[in-house]
């Protein structure tokens, strides 16, 4: 029995498992939630994630969990041959996990509000404040990439993972300059080359395709 992970494919988080699962060859069974029908909410999937997420994952024995960083630390931590995408090493770790808290806190969340602010409330153009809040965003990923290949050093690690399905989904909506950032231009060129990026493709096409089409300019 494979673990069962509950997702659309246009999801940023989703995507960081799938990379994910990729990298250490696991196989998932995937089960797309269509929440324009509301299955989020069914009493069903409500008794394994109460906060009607995804991505959310189901392994042996009905355990449940959500959130894109605990599915990921929990697969690296069950599945993967060795700790390399998640060493051991306490500072080490320390370093992904605050690039992980910097991808939910600030990527992901600027993320979100945009995608409120398009799909939900149906304007059409990026404010300023938004589009001020992707600039600070990648300022702060063009930083922490000062001297490196990767996002904590020169390994990947999911951190990588997690904030490459954010900020590639970033890039479609205000595209990132490779003159002011670039680090983060030759980053996504690294990461678009490792053969577990195949995984962030299908997503990030629905994504990209999705907002074009509610966006006359950013």
């Amino acid at each position: 029995m494979v673990p069962t992970l509950y997702m659309f494919h246009a999801s940023a988080p989703v995507r960081a498992v799938l990379i994910t699962a990729k990298a250490i060859g696991l196989d998932l069974e995937e089960k797309e939630v269509h929440f324009k029908t509301g299955a989020h909410l069914r009493p069903n999937f409500l008794k394994l994630n109460p906060q009607h997420t995804v991505p959310t994952l189901v392994d042996d024995d009905d355990f449940a969990i959500w959130d894109s960083h605990a599915i990921m630390v929990y697969l690296i931590s069950k599945y993967a041959k060795n700790d390399c995408l998640y060493p051991q090493d306490v500072k080490k770790r320390a370093i992904i996990d605050q690039r992980l808290h910097f991808e939910s806190g600030v990527v992901f969340a600027v993320l979100k509000r945009i995608s409120i602010h398009i799909l939900i409330k149906g304007k059409q153009t990026l404010n300023g404040e938004l589009k001020k809040s992707v600039k600070e965003t990648y300022e702060f990923l063009e930083t922490f990439l000062e001297g490196k290949l990767w996002v904590v050093g020169d390994y990947v690690s999911i951190a990588d993972y997690s904030l490459v399905s954010s900020i590639s989904s970033l890039n479609t909506i205000v595209p990132i300059d490779p003159e002011k950032w670039p680090k983060i231009t030759a980053w996504l060129r690294r990461s678009e080359q490792l053969l577990e990026y195949e995984a962030n493709n299908k997503g990030l096409k629905i994504f990209a395709d999705t907002f074009r089409k509610k966006l006359t300019t950013t």
